[in-house]
Order: C-alpha cells, then sequence, then structure tokens
C-alpha cells in the first residue's frame, strides 16, 4: 500500500512525525512525504523536520505565501500532477491549514482515498479560515481519526458515516512525549535573564484576527508590559506578528519583557515546559500545556479544542485585556503545586499515531 503524507506547516509536521514512523513498521506500506512548502523559511520549516528527525520530504511544491485563494489554488495546481505521476491508494492530510483542505480537494477530485488526522474539531465560529478548513476537508475524507470524543460528536452531527470516524487519540502528544526529555537537555537558558529561569510567562500570538488589529495588539503590549513587573515575559515572534510591531515602532522599555526570533520546535517545547503560564492564541499550544500541566490563557472568543478546558488547564480570556491581567494575576497568586495539575484526556498517551497505523493496515 502506498500512502502519501501532505505537509506544509509547523503544526502538521508535529503530527505527521509519529505517524510517518508509526507507518514504518508495517512493511506492506510504502510512504511519500509532500511538503507544499505553505512554511518555507528555515526558521518556520527545515530546523522542525531535522529535530523531529522526519525524512527529507520526497517533493517541495515551494508554494510560499500569499492570500488564502492564491495559497489554496497555488497549492492545488502543483499537487494534482505529483498526485497524477506518485498514484497513492491513501493521502493522509493533517490539522486545518491551506495545504490540507487543497490536498483534500485535489484527491476527491481524482477519487483518491483521503485520511484525515485530526478531524472533527470545530470552534463553530466560520470567521475563522481555519474552521472553514476544518469543516471542508472533513466532508471529503473517507478516514476520519479524531483526537477525542468531541470530535466524534461533530462529525456524526454533521452526517458523517460513523464507520468512518476513528477516534485514535492526539499525535501532538506523541511528539510532545517522544521529544520531552531531549527539549529540557536543550533549555534555553541564554535567552533569558539570570532572574527568569524560575518564574516566567512565556506567550505565543499569529492570528490575524488578533495581530492585525493594531491599536488592540497595542493595548495587548501595554498589558504584557505591567506583567513583566511581576515576571519576566518570552515572547517569541512570529513573521506577521513581527511586521506588526514595527508597523507600531514598538519597541519594548521593560527589559523583562523579551521579544525572541521563533524559535524551533524543542527549544519552545522546553520554555513551555516550565513557563509559570502561556499566554496564547494558538489551538496546539492550548493541547499542549494541557498535558503538561501549564497554565494557558488563550486570547479567542472561541477554541475548537475545548476538551482543554474542560480536562485541562486552558482559560478562554477572549479580548478583553482586563479579564487576561485579572487571571494572569490569579495564576501568579498560585502555588507551583495548585497551577500545575495534570491532564487525564483520554487517549492523550503517545500512542495515537500507533493507533492510526493499525486502522490503515487493516484498511489497505
Amino acid at each position: 500500500m502506498h500512502v502519501l503524507h501532505v505537509v506544509g506547516a509547523r503544526p502538521n509536521f508535529m503530527k505527521a512525525a509519529p505517524v510517518l514512523r508509526a507507518l514504518a513498521q508495517h512493511p506492506h506500506v510504502r510512504q511519500t512525504l509532500v511538503h507544499t512548502g505553505q512554511h518555507y523559511d528555515a526558521a518556520m520549516s527545515d530546523v522542525f523536520f531535522q529535530q523531529l528527525e522526519m525524512p527529507a520530504p520526497d517533493c517541495n511544491l515551494g508554494v510560499g505565501s500569499g492570500s488564502h485563494a492564491q495559497q489554496t489554488a497555488a497549492i492545488m495546481t502543483a499537487f494534482e500532477p505529483v498526485l497524477l505521476d506518485r498514484a497513492p491508494e491513501l493521502v493522509l492530510v493533517y490539522g486545518d491549514v491551506n495545504s490540507t483542505v487543497a490536498a483534500a480537494m485535489v484527491c476527491s477530485k481524482l477519487n483518491v482515498r483521503v485520511g484525515h488526522v485530526e478531524a472533527g474539531l470545530r470552534s463553530r465560529d466560520r470567521r475563522m479560515p481555519e474552521e472553514i478548513n476544518r469543516l471542508l476537508t472533513d466532508q471529503l475524507s473517507d478516514l476520519l481519526f479524531t483526537p477525542s470524543s468531541d470530535g466524534d460528536e461533530n462529525l456524526l452531527r454533521e452526517g458523517i458515516d460513523a464507520a468512518k470516524i476513528h477516534r485514535v487519540g492526539n499525535v501532538m502528544i506523541d511528539t510532545l512525549v517522544r521529544l520531552l526529555a531531549h527539549a529540557e537537555a536543550r533549555f534555553p537558558n541564554d535567552l533569558l535573564p539570570n532572574d527568569a529561569s524560575s518564574s516566567y510567562a512565556l506567550v505565543t500570538l499569529h492570528r490575524p484576527s488578533n495581530v492585525d488589529d493594531l491599536p488592540w495588539l497595542r493595548e495587548l503590549l501595554e498589558v504584557l508590559g505591567r506583567l513583566s513587573a511581576q515576571l519576566t515575559v518570552v515572547f517569541p515572534v512570529h513573521p506577521r506578528t513581527r511586521q506588526r510591531l514595527e508597523s507600531l515602532g514598538f519597541i519594548a522599555e521593560s527589559p523583562r519583557l523579551r521579544l525572541l526570533e521563533p524559535l524551533p520546535y524543542l527549544e519552545f517545547l522546553a520554555l513551555q515546559r516550565r513557563a509559570a503560564m502561556v499566554i496564547t492564541d494558538s489551538g496546539g499550544i492550548q493541547e499542549e500545556t494541557t498535558f503538561l500541566g501549564v497554565p494557558c490563557l488563550t486570547v479567542r472568543e472561541n477554541t475548537e479544542r475545548p476538551i482543554t478546558i474542560t480536562h485541562g488547564t486552558n482559560q478562554l480570556v477572549g479580548r478583553d485585556l482586563n479579564r487576561l491581567q485579572t487571571a494572569a494575576e490569579k495564576i501568579l497568586k498560585r502555588n507551583s503545586e495548585e497551577s500545575r495539575q495534570g491532564c487525564a484526556v483520554p487517549l492523550w498517551d503517545g500512542h495515537a499515531a500507533e493507533r492510526i497505523a493499525d486502522v490503515i493496515a487493516r484498511k489497505a
């Protein structure tokens, strides 16, 4: 059986790596890895392949950036001849980026089966491009691998045949479990002031709905500045966010508000593991902090990962900056034992990829 994997952005890499490894244990499965080039610079792509010990892509489409329509169309146009030439029996797509839905649409037109890893997640906010990608990909997929029970319920509600749905757990947690010890050994002490090793907040923001709102972004930076009076704030800045900070002419006045370049996976995971709290708008980080027991404040009005709230450490604070500051101060008042409560999400155990490989092997 020939399985072709399509990845395009960093969250895809973390999800695909354990599946590639698990399928390699099945001798009758041949694998091809296609990178669309949606994330294309070394900091956003190459170093992740190295740290995750992923094989070099068999094909890089090199689509680069663009609007959602431009990027999706470019991926479809470039991927179609690759699909025809490689002729896989199954294409695996991951998550909710443009590469995911673009590949699924090409496959559906050519009658090639699609498996969607991380199916069924819903924010119920169709203003989010990722929500549209999730909805369309799930409707086009033949195998739907869900990370949690809410994913199953969403798919059944949308009329997906129950026989197509396979709850396997969270493959991102597979990667975290496998590499956490390596990450601890690469803790980036040189990026922190001497007083930050025991208490710091980690920040990551990239969603256009947040960072493209410049007046709101300026106010958020003021909140982070006030928070830095109580502990160091470490902020690896996404390229899109960096452009917006430059538009604002922002210069951090507090030496304890540290703006960093984007970090490789292991270094970021190490920072996340030891953080007093994480402030984010990332879906994947909501999951990782839940597993790690690190308090997480999500700067969004909704989440497609509600299990991180019901079973984990995640709180939605929306775009209410007073609420963000109040929630952060409450976390700081707790002791470390109270702040770090482990997660008990079923099947988030480091073996999701093995379950995916077993389903694929049975369906071969």
